[in-house]
């Protein structure tokens, strides 16, 4: 078993920028994949990036890549994502979560593939 807790996020003006972090406790960190999730108001979940276990492959949705980077850093058990050049439209409830041994571009993409889920930090972009 693996608990998460998000921080980081806020308010702030488009362009701005925000690093949320994902605390993990409780099994080994570095044999989980990580994944960070997304939900607007009144929209589905949706994918937003993800880190591989071993750390050597990342993925992101086509909304955001070249904007937000995913990390992780096994010695402090957290990953983060970093959020630069923020629109209105990344206006959500941003959650982590982890899958042991994820590897997977394809499986690490959707929300059935994660065992793990923090409860989420609100990011709120405005215009």
């Amino acid at each position: 078993q693996v608990q998460l807790v998000e921080s980081g996020g806020g308010l702030v003006q488009a362009g701005g920028s925000l690093r949320l972090s994902c605390a993990a406790s409780g099994r080994t960190f570095s044999i989980y994949a990580m994944g960070w999730f997304r939900q607007a108001p009144g929209k589905a979940r949706e994918f937003v990036a993800a880190v591989t276990w071993t750390g050597d492959s990342t993925y992101y949705a086509d909304s955001v890549k070249g904007r937000f980077t995913i990390s992780r850093d096994n010695a402090n058990n957290t990953a983060y994502l970093q959020m630069n050049s923020l629109k209105p439209e990344d206006t959500a409830v941003y959650c982590c979560a982890a899958e042991p041994f994820g590897s997977s571009d394809y499986k690490l993409r959707s929300t059935y593939e994660y065992d793990y889920w923090g409860q989420g930090t609100q990011v709120t972009v405005s215009s």
